[in-house]
Parts: structure tokens; sequence; C-alpha cells
């Protein structure tokens, strides 16, 4: 039984590997093969109930385990965050002139400049669906407390 099982398992490895061989091919005819491993993920607004916070049963690749309080709420709601290299740095919500973005400690100034372009793609994909505000009876969880560091910024366009 044992041996079948393992024949099984071997058989299966060497289909998967056959697999990932193909896809690594296709890729590069394609040229599709990704940026370079140190190519830094761009700072980006990910929505509220972001299926990257939801599909996980361990955030903890994405949502440090202090700031999982300020973006998961008791009732379940998840807030609109800021991803900054890879993890939750923040929240932030719409406004009718501008995204409210707030880092949970300080970020640099080249990060909230890059964030700017994607506020303001944001803003005018919202504006011509003709609710600029979505969230909005969603502002009472912007009302508890964030961290002693957090940084509140408008993002204009």
């Amino acid at each position: 039984m044992l041996l079948q099982l393992k024949e099984t398992v071997n058989t299966m490895v060497d289909q998967l590997s056959a697999f990932a061989d193909e896809v690594t091919r296709v890729a590069r005819e394609v040229g599709s093969e990704g940026p370079p491993e140190d190519t830094p993920a761009p700072p980006r607004l990910m929505a509220m109930w972001d299926s990257t916070l939801l599909a996980y049963a361990d955030r903890g690749r994405v949502l440090p385990a202090e700031y999982r309080k300020y973006v998961t709420r008791v009732n379940g709601d998840v807030l609109p965050t800021l991803l900054v290299d890879g993890y939750v740095a923040g929240v932030w919500r719409p406004r009718p002139d501008a995204i409210e973005a707030t880092a949970f400690h300080p970020l640099p100034d080249e990060v909230w400049e890059a964030l700017e372009p994607e506020a303001a793609t944001l803003h005018a994909f919202l504006t011509a669906r003709g609710d600029a505000t979505p969230y909005g009876r969603y502002d009472h969880w912007w009302a508890k407390p964030f961290p002693e560091t957090a940084e509140t910024r408008l993002l204009s366009f």
C-alpha cells in the first residue's frame, strides 16, 4: 500500500514539474517572465473587502498582526488598505475631493507621492460612476482610534 502511494505521489510530482516547465516556457515566449526579484512592489490602494485580506486563513503574509485590529472590524468588515512593500501599512477612504489616507507608521515622502496617481485614477473612476464616496456608510469605523504613530494625509489630484 505504501509503495503504491509513493508511486502515485512521485507521478503527481513529475506531472506538476512538467506543468511548471511548460508554464515557464510559455511565459518566456510571450515575454511575461515578470520583473526581476529585487523590483520593489509599488504602493497600492486596496479596496474594502479586498480578496487579498479575505481569502487567506493566515493574513499575516500581508497584514502585520499589530495592525489587524485597525483593518478588520468586529463585524468582519475589512477596511480599504494602503499596501506598501507588499504589506498593509494603513487605511484609506474616499472623500468628495480627495482620498484620505492614514498610515499606521511613518512613510517616506516618495511613498506618499507614489500613491497620488493611483488616488487620482481611483477618484476619477468613482466620480464617473456618480459616487465619489462609496464607503460613506462605513465612516464610523474611522472614528475608532488608530495607532499614535498614525499619519493622515489627503491625496489630492
